[in-house]
């Protein structure tokens, strides 16, 4: 296997007081973090001058049990701003960083999210990113008129043709579109501006965009799925994938078979960055670390740690099971994240209980969690990094700020010692794409005949 000479990436990603399910609880929590818009504007501008890659934020189009008499511990918490709005204030407040959103193909339409996203690229000179997911939430569908849920098929269908539109739209205009001739009076040159033209099962766009081309060319698209569609998809279109894994093993298995499909399709596999998820606990020492992690996992309630293992699981009932029990093997079919549940079943094939399962599960909700001294957590980094596991991490800290503090304070150092991650970020450019290494995409008007041919 070749020595790898490009830098290891990473991205923050952002949850309110932090990852871990009894976060708010903590006594340094600021436990109405996620409200505060100064509380994630103090993160955005911490995670730059740390020199991340990305921010990161999720998003969910309904409130995943509310209905829950765990409600008000387990998911109001979390409540927050909606996150295209969010980033627009972050994009003011840096210079550098990355700022990845997620949006649904589900529950929107092609052009307004193109809009959004191409007018966020344009505010943020070029720094943004989209990470393109479907809701399985059956809540969802009762937001927006629908009495149930499309099924997971059906879902990556209407996905696949959601992008071919958006990526059509932010080809609306070439680069060079603006003229300026005050002279001549001439403010854009029509022959650069390209209608979508779109005719297909799910949508109809005549285009072109309202907005023009992005200074990085495009927005970076990001993906977060596993499952079979997930992974077709992704290798088809997307250049970076949050992933959550739990062995060097598994990573490696993914890592390789995303990166074979891509190829396969004739796309350069360095062109698709893979970012699993991480949670780290880290201190001055082993012990120390141990402590903060034991600390937030003795905050976790019973019945709040099997309200998160049930949403995991699509909402299945577990209500009368023992707790140090096992999962059932039969469990309800669900509408929910196919990866995910595979994730959880394969957990409890190593004989974990429910109670063993939702505190496995407490501290980052399926991601890897690592609980160790800097040199002990950054030779697991540097294993899955060199190994082909990933090609960089999406931080998901247990607590904030303490977390990232401490990643700061620990971890960041030692990448850097290690040759890691570069002591002068942001060296390659101003745009998200060249954070990760990734090519500016040529219109395709201005694109030489042989690779329009291939």
């Amino acid at each position: 296997m070749s020595v790898r000479t490009d830098s290891l990436k990473l991205g923050l990603f952002l949850r309110a007081t932090g990852h871990h399910l009894a976060a708010w609880r903590a006594p340094d929590a600021v436990a109405d973090a996620g409200i505060r818009i100064e509380h994630y504007q103090a993160l955005a501008r911490q995670a730059e001058a740390a020199g991340f890659d990305t921010l990161f934020l999720a998003d969910s189009v309904s409130i995943r049990g509310i209905d829950s008499p765990t409600f008000d511990r387990v998911i109001a918490p979390h409540l927050t701003f909606e996150p295209l709005t969010l980033l627009a204030s972050l994009a003011g407040v840096t210079t550098r960083i990355g700022l990845v959103a997620t949006a649904s193909t589900s529950y929107s339409e092609p052009f307004n999210l193109a809009r959004q996203f191409a007018s966020l690229d344009q505010i943020s000179g070029g720094r943004v990113g989209w990470n393109l997911v479907t809701s399985s939430d059956p809540g969802a569908a009762a937001n927006f008129g629908g009495a149930a849920q499309a099924d997971h098929a059906q879902r990556y269908s209407r996905a696949r043709e959601f992008h071919a539109v958006v990526d059509k739209l932010w080809d609306s205009w070439e680069s060079d579109a603006l003229v300026l001739d005050k002279a001549g009076g001439i403010f854009i040159d029509r022959t650069k501006r390209h209608d979508a033209a779109h005719q297909g099962e799910h949508f109809s766009v005549r285009g072109p965009l309202n907005v023009l081309r992005s200074p990085q060319g495009k927005p970076v698209l990001v993906q977060a799925g596993a499952s079979e569609d997930g992974r077709d998809l992704a290798a088809a279109t997307a250049e970076a994938i949050f992933a959550a894994h739990q062995s060097l093993a598994d990573a490696q298995a993914f890592y390789q078979d995303v990166k074979s499909r891509a190829q396969r399709l004739g796309r350069d596999p360095d062109h698709l960055k893979i970012l699993p998820g991480v949670t780290i606990y880290t201190g001055a020492t082993r012990e120390e670390a141990e402590a903060k992690f034991q600390a937030l996992q003795a905050l976790v309630l019973p019945e709040v740690g099997l309200e998160l293992l049930s949403g995991l699981l699509g909402g299945a009932d577990l209500t009368g099971l023992p707790l140090d029990g096992p999962l059932p093997n039969e469990l309800p079919a669900t509408n929910a994240s196919k990866s995910r549940q595979a994730l959880i079943r394969k957990l409890a094939d190593e004989g974990l209980s429910l109670r063993e399962l939702y505190l496995r599960l407490a501290g980052a909700r399926g991601h890897w969690v690592l609980v160790g001294s800097a040199s002990e957590v950054v030779d697991q980094l540097q294993s899955w990094f060199e190994g082909r596991g990933a090609d960089g991490f999406n931080i998901l800290p247990p607590t904030y700020p303490q977390g990232l503090d401490d990643f700061v304070t620990y971890i960041l150092p030692e990448l850097r010692r290690r040759g890691l991650r570069p002591a002068e970020p942001y060296q390659h450019g101003t745009t998200l794409r060249d954070h990760l290494g990734l090519p500016h995409p040529r219109h395709p008007a201005q694109r030489p005949p042989e690779a329009l041919a291939g």
